[in-house]
């Protein structure tokens, strides 16, 4: 629409004379998006993007839809006659627009969520995995079918699953998934990253964008699998897709750009992809061929003539005896040829970068570069997560509010509840890769300011902007992850996180208040939320809480905490300190906890309920693993 209809002159013209346009970043205004796209959806019964509205001067919808061409085809309405047909109608029958606009009211408040006098239990995670299981793609991984996305929140609410229960089948269909996703068209073999989705179901032809949220999910579900598994492939996917934001997609003062179209030259993709001749001119006879054997490239290419290098049909280990080579050889060769690739390719013109500076996105990938710090014992992931979250307190905080966006020295945009739960999550992964009594007390600071400005007081729940927010013609308050986790959820999973860190259960009591008022919600479409089926894990299992209070410089102390860091341990919230006055500046219940013989002194404790305390680290670990 962009080129077809608002950059004509004919409708340009229709546009001006009748109305005022107005185009909105849906990135930037999540919260205006919410409400209109809620409209579209049940005006048109269905949704999706380019989201056309018009509306009265009082922001009340009378009609909706999404892509219009300019003129009228295959039973579409165009543009120009929308425009003409709307203007008539709107000037010559406002009783007609008056009744539409009461029923888009009144549609609107039977939406808004309100308190259950049920409770969700771990029924819908049953319920969840279930579904998931039934949509799995046992040859090419994934949910569903084409389209394919990554949506890592199910593998990483899967990994949880596992954990907790024991389930192998969930571990089998994740480790499916990423193997699938990282041999596939979709993961950039040459550059690295992952694009933002699949066409196809083997995950080999992507839509060429890449976000920087899908990078950070992505790299979250890697290191997790990691640390479970063991795996060096996992760590290496991680570790490669943190080389490609540092690259591709790190500011000069260390916060991360959005995103990186699909097009360059007016071309889905054309960046990407290669002729399979161009390879052999890069590489050399011997080379190209075995890089062009390895990737599945072809004279007649895979995408439109061309070539995406991919590994779906690669038995790496059976082409190192073809070409006569170790694996270690094969795969110093490889890597030979794809960093001359990449040379060759940085000449070629660069698709544009979304440069704009996102809270909730930059937040998500510095929790994911905490952790991979934290899992991987990398000081310079932890740098540069500590570099990008000084980025957000100095630049997006205004007057101790929390702003969305930020470009060229420019902050707009009052936070909405991503933001403050995404950066809460942060803060969290902060503390754990750290042990940094500051994050944690941070953390707190966000929360409680979360909670004064998103929490609705009535029901429960949390709306999407603030009580300080322009009015919109309604509040929404979202609970079904979309391409990312909701706010709600992820704020849910943050509070009870926060409430086995700090002992005060007030964080943990929200999350119980969401259990009735999104019972409906879950009850009917458990699959839809199952970032916000962790808390219920958290809550319903049995969880552990560790307190260490020893100097820092204690290699007891060091020793345990190194140890815990390589497991994936989603039950255990750690509190560590030098003294149990320290500690009592961020977790009250804490200031008992004193060390024996001025010794690191470790208390595990079961929902609260404490062991006699150690200074045995071996004897500690056996508690916290619960093997004795």
């Amino acid at each position: 629409m962009a080129h077809e209809s608002f950059e004509d002159e004919e409708v340009a013209r229709l546009l001006n004379d009748h109305y005022i346009a107005i185009k909105v970043d849906r990135e930037e205004r999540p919260d205006v998006d919410a409400v209109y796209m809620k409209v579209c959806q049940m005006m048109t019964g269905q949704g999706g993007w380019p989201l056309t509205i018009f509306m009265t001067p009082d922001k009340i919808p009378f009609y909706a839809g999404t892509y219009f061409p300019k003129k009228s085809k295959h039973g579409m309405p165009g543009l120009t006659d929308a425009l003409t047909q709307l203007y008539k109608k709107y000037t010559s029958d406002p009783n007609h627009i008056h009744e539409v606009i009461k029923s888009v009211t009144d549609a609107l408040a039977q939406t808004v969520a309100t308190k259950s006098n049920n409770r969700l239990t771990l029924n819908s995670v049953k319920e969840a995995v279930n579904q998931l299981g039934k949509l799995f793609d046992p040859e090419y991984g994934g949910f569903g079918s084409a389209p394919k996305f990554p949506a890592p929140q199910n593998l990483l609410f899967l990994l949880r699953k596992y954990h907790f229960d024991d389930d192998t089948t969930a571990l089998e269909m994740v480790e499916k998934t990423l193997h699938a996703m990282a041999d596939g068209g979709i993961y950039d073999h040459v550059g690295f990253g992952f694009a933002r989705y699949s066409t196809d179901r083997a995950w080999l032809v992507p839509h060429f964008e890449k976000m920087l949220y899908d990078n950070a999910l992505l790299l979250m579900a890697f290191t997790e699998c990691y640390q479970i598994t063991d795996d060096p492939f996992y760590r290496q996917v991680a570790e490669q897709i943190i080389t490609f934001v540092m690259r591709e997609m790190t500011s000069s003062e260390g916060a991360f750009y959005s995103a990186i179209d699909a097009d360059s030259e007016g071309e889905e993709g054309k960046y990407y992809v290669w002729d399979y001749e161009e390879v052999f001119e890069i590489l050399g006879e011997e080379l190209g061929d075995l890089y062009a054997t390895i990737y599945n490239l072809t004279p007649y290419g895979n995408f439109e003539g061309k070539n995406i290098p991919n590994l779906i049909h690669t038995n790496s280990s059976s082409f190192a005896d073809e070409f006569g080579l170790t694996p270690t050889t094969l795969q110093e060769e490889l890597e030979k040829a794809r960093k001359a690739l990449l040379q060759s390719r940085e000449k070629r013109v660069y698709p544009h970068v979304d440069d704009k500076i996102l809270t909730s996105w930059n937040a998500l990938m510095i929790a994911a570069l905490a952790k991979a710090g934290k899992v991987f014992k990398q000081e310079k992931y932890l740098a540069a997560a500590e570099k990008a979250l000084r980025f957000i307190e100095s630049n997006l905080f205004r007057d101790n509010r929390l702003m969305a966006r930020y470009r060229d020295e420019e902050v707009r945009y009052l936070a909405y509840i991503d933001d403050y739960a995404f950066l809460l999550w942060a803060y969290l992964e902060q503390y754990d890769a750290t042990f940094s009594l500051d994050a944690l007390k941070k953390a707190k600071a966000l929360a409680n300011e979360m909670i004064d400005l998103f929490w609705d007081h009535k029901n429960g729940g949390f709306f999407f902007n603030g009580h300080d927010s322009e009015e919109l013609i309604s509040r929404e308050k979202e609970i079904y992850d979309g391409a990312l986790p909701s706010g709600n959820s992820v704020a849910a999973v943050m509070l009870v996180r926060l409430a086995s860190l700090t002992g005060e259960m007030e964080y943990q009591e929200k999350t119980e208040e969401m259990y009735a008022i999104f019972f409906n919600d879950i009850n009917h479409y458990a699959l839809g939320s199952t970032f916000f089926l962790q808390s219920l894990l958290l809550t319903e299992q049995p969880t552990k809480e560790v307190v260490v209070v020893g100097k820092g410089n204690d290699p007891a102390r060091q020793e345990l905490l190194t140890e815990l860091h390589g497991q994936f341990l989603p039950d255990i919230s750690v509190l560590v300190g030098e003294s149990a006055e320290e500690l009592s500046s961020v977790a009250p219940f804490a200031a008992a906890y004193k060390k024996i013989d001025n010794q690191t002194t470790i208390y595990v404790c079961e929902n609260f309920a404490c062991q006699q305390p150690t200074t045995d680290i071996e004897k500690a670990l056996k508690m916290i693993y619960g093997r004795g």
